[in-house]
C-alpha cells in the first residue's frame, strides 16, 4: 500500500490530508491551526496533525502530492499579458517576481516547508504534481459511492481550465472537455461579488445569500439580467461561456473589473464594504445568482449528454453554491449528486492524494456503500484532559457529566430557554461547513436570533441566513427535500404548512423590513425566499449532534436546531478548546460545551474580553 500525502498551499485555504485504503483517515485546513482565515501558507502544522492520525512521520511516506502544476500556471501567466499588452504592464511587473520565487522554484518551498514538519530524506520522497481540476474531480469522485459517474469541476481558475466534464469509471478518471481561461463562471461570480462590496474568495457567499432580497418582479432585475446576457457573458448550450474581457481587469490587472465600465452599465459604483445595501445590489444579486444557476444546468446537461453516466459528482468552489445545487437536484438530471464537501481549493489536497493513488500507484477501487468522507469529520480531536487543563488555565467554572444523555438533555433545557451555546464535539470538520463539531447552536423557532446571532456574535452582515440541522429521517416533515443532505450543500424550501403568511407587498419591502417579518414557524433558519440551506443528521455519522437533536425534539417536539459555524467574523472555525473558549467568553453566547464539560457564561470568573 502507498503512503503519500496531499497538499495544498500558497494560494488560499491551504490544507493536508491523507488517505489509507478507500478510507480518508485525516484532513484539515492550516487556517485552523495558525488562525489566519484562508491561511495560504505551507500547511506545516495540518501536515502535522496528518501524520500524527495515522501514527506516521515523514520518512514513512512514498510521495506527497502537490494539487496543481505550477509551470502551467506560469504558462498562463506569461501567455496571458502577452495576449493582453501592453495592457497590464504594471500588475505584470509586480507579479513576476512573486511568480519566479514562488512558483518557478515550488519544490524548493515544498521541501523546505516539509523540514519545518520534520526529519525525511529527501531521495527517499517523491515529489510529484496533479493538475488542479484533476485534484478536484478526484476529490469527489474517488469517495462517492459511484463506480461511474460524469464528474463536473467548476471554480476561478487552474493551471488553464477554469471547468471541466469527466467521466470517471472505476479507479480511472478521463478528461472530456474543458473551459479555458479567462472565460470563468467562477470568476463571473466573484467580480459580482467584488463590485456588490465583498471579499473576492471569501463573500461569494454574502452575495448567494444576499440574492433572494431581490425583487424577482422588479422592472430592475429583468434589465440587469439582459445586460449581464448582452454585455458581459455569452452562454452556449452546452454551459460554456465567452467573457467580454473589456469588462474585467482579472486577466492582468489588479482589480476583478474595469470599474468605470461597471458603473456605466449597471448605473451605479463598486460598493465599499461599510456602505449601506440598497434595492439595487439586492437585485443585481439576484439578476446574477440567476445566471449562475442556467449556466450552472446547462454544463450539467451537456455532462449527462456526454457521458451517458446515471450520477454526477462535483467539485470546485462553484459547487459550494447550495442554491445552484439544489436546483440542479430537482431538475431531476441525474440519478444522484454526490458534492464534495471540501469543494474549494482546500479539498485539492484530499484529491490530489487520491489521484495520485489510483492514477499513479494504479490502486484497485472499492465502492463503498455510502461516501468515504466520514461526515467530513476529519479534524483533530481532543479529550476532556484538555478541556479541563485549558480551564485550570483560565479559572474557568463548569459542571462534568458522566452521561452524555443527561448532558444532551441540560442543553436541550437550555436551547428551549433561548440560550446560544457553543457546540465543541469529537473531530473537527473538514471544509467551510461547520457540521455539528465545532458550531454554534439556537432554537430555530425564536424570530430573535437570527438577527441577534448575526450582529452580537457572529460580528456580521444581519442579512446572512443559517442553516437548520435536522434529523435525516424527520427531513421531509420540514422541508421539501426527498434526499440526505449531510454536508449543507442542498438549498430547499420549507414545507408549505410551516409558512406565515406574507403582509400585503412584502416583495416591494427593503431589507431591512424584510427581516423584521418572520416568514415561517422556523424563522431562524428560514431564508426571506421560504428557503433552508439542509444538514440532515445521521446516527451513524455523528451520534453525538445526534443526540442533541433527539433530546432537543423530545423537550420540545422539533427536531430542528440553528447551526452555523463555531467563529467570529474575519476568524477561522474553532479548532482547540482554548479556542472555543475564548470565542465564548468574548461574545454574546450563553453556553459553552466541550465533550462532556459544560459552561455557563454567568458562572464565569471576571466578566472581561480573552
Amino acid at each position: 500500500m502507498n503512503k503519500s500525502r496531499g497538499i495544498s498551499a500558497f494560494e488560499h485555504d491551504s490544507a493536508a490530508a491523507r488517505v489509507v485504503g478507500d478510507q480518508v483517515v485525516a484532513a484539515a485546513q492550516e487556517e485552523r491551526f495558525n488562525r489566519i482565515k484562508h491561511s495560504p501558507v505551507f500547511p506545516v502544522q495540518a501536515i502535522r496533525y496528518c501524520l500524527d492520525e495515522a501514527g506516521l512521520t515523514l520518512q514513512d511516506l512514498d510521495a506527497v502530492v502537490f494539487y496543481e502544476k505550477p509551470l502551467l500556471k506560469f504558462e498562463r501567466l506569461l501567455q496571458t499579458y502577452y495576449g493582453f499588452s501592453p495592457r497590464g504592464i504594471s500588475s505584470f511587473v509586480r507579479a513576476i517576481p512573486h511568480w519566479i520565487n514562488e512558483k518557478l522554484f515550488l519544490k524548493r518551498l515544498i521541501y523546505r516547508g516539509l523540514g519545518e514538519v520534520g526529519d525525511f530524506h529527501r531521495k527517499e520522497i517523491k515529489l510529484l504534481f496533479s493538475g488542479h481540476h484533476l485534484s478536484h474531480a478526484a476529490s469527489a469522485f474517488y469517495v462517492s459511492p459511484f463506480e461511474k459517474a460524469a464528474i463536473l469541476t467548476l471554480d476561478g481558475v487552474g493551471e488553464w481550465s477554469t471547468a471541466t466534464l469527466a467521466l470517471g469509471a472505476g479507479n480511472r478518471i478521463t478528461m472530456l472537455k474543458e473551459l479555458r481561461f479567462p472565460h470563468s463562471v467562477g470568476l463571473l461570480y466573484s467580480a459580482f461579488t467584488d463590485h456588490l462590496g465583498f471579499r473576492v474568495n471569501s463573500g461569494e457567499y454574502k452575495l448567494m445569500g444576499l440574492a433572494p432580497y431581490g425583487q424577482a418582479s422588479h422592472p430592475e432585475i429583468a434589465r440587469f439580467t439582459k445586460l449581464i446576457r448582452q454585455e458581459l457573458v455569452s452562454i452556449k448550450d452546452d454551459g460554456s461561456i465567452w467573457l467580454n474581457q473589456n469588462y474585467f481587469d482579472y486577466s492582468t490587472g489588479l482589480k476583478m473589473t474595469r470599474r468605470r465600465r461597471w458603473e456605466a452599465l449597471f448605473g451605479f459604483p463598486r460598493r465599499k464594504p461599510d456602505e449601506a445595501i440598497e434595492q439595487y445590489h439586492c437585485n443585481l444579486a439576484y439578476a446574477i445568482q440567476s445566471v449562475t444557476e442556467e449556466i450552472i444546468l446547462k454544463m450539467a446537461g451537456e455532462a449527462k449528454k456526454s457521458t451517458q453516466a446515471n450520477d454526477l459528482c462535483l467539485a470546485g468552489g462553484v459547487a459550494l453554491n447550495g442554491v445552484a445545487n439544489g436546483k440542479l437536484h430537482r431538475a431531476r438530471l441525474f440519478d444522484s449528486v454526490f458534492i464534495q464537501p471540501a469543494a474549494g481549493d482546500a479539498g485539492g489536497a484530499l484529491g490530489a492524494a487520491l489521484a495520485v493513488k489510483y492514477l499513479y500507484y494504479g490502486d484497485p477501487r472499492e465502492v463503498l456503500n455510502t461516501d468515504a468522507m466520514q461526515g467530513a469529520l476529519l479534524g483533530p480531536q481532543f479529550p476532556d484532559s484538555d478541556a479541563i487543563k485549558m480551564a485550570d488555565t483560565y479559572g474557568a467554572v463548569y459542571q462534568r457529566f458522566e452521561d452524555f444523555s443527561l448532558l444532551a438533555e441540560a442543553v436541550a433545557d437550555q436551547i428551549q430557554q433561548g440560550h446560544i451555546i457553543g457546540w465543541f464535539q469529537g473531530r473537527m470538520e473538514f471544509g467551510p461547513r461547520s457540521l455539528g463539531n465545532r458550531s454554534i447552536l439556537a432554537d430555530p423557532r425564536n424570530p430573535d436570533l437570527q438577527r441577534k446571532i448575526n450582529l452580537e456574535i457572529k460580528g456580521r452582515e444581519s442579512f446572512r441566513p443559517f442553516a437548520p440541522s435536522v434529523m435525516a429521517e424527520f427531513a421531509e416533515d420540514y422541508f421539501d427535500l426527498s434526499i440526505p443532505s449531510p454536508y449543507m450543500l442542498l438549498v430547499a424550501s420549507v414545507k408549505d404548512t410551516l409558512k406565515l403568511p406574507l403582509p400585503s407587498g412584502f416583495e416591494m419591502l427593503t431589507l431591512d423590513e424584510k427581516l423584521s417579518i418572520p416568514v415561517s414557524t422556523l424563522p431562524a433558519v428560514t431564508h426571506v425566499d421560504f428557503s433552508a440551506r439542509i444538514q440532515t443528521v445521521d446516527r451513524m455519522v455523528n451520534p453525538d449532534y445526534r443526540a442533541l437533536l433527539e433530546a432537543f425534539k423530545k423537550k420540545t417536539g422539533c427536531g430542528v436546531l440553528l447551526n452555523t459555524s463555531f467563529n467570529v467574523a474575519d476568524e477561522p472555525i474553532v479548532c482547540s478548546p482554548e479556542d472555543a473558549y475564548r470565542c465564548f467568553r468574548n461574545t454574546a453566547m450563553d453556553v459553552l460545551v466541550i465533550g462532556n464539560l459544560l459552561f455557563l457564561k454567568k458562572d464565569q470568573p471576571n466578566n472581561g474580553a480573552y
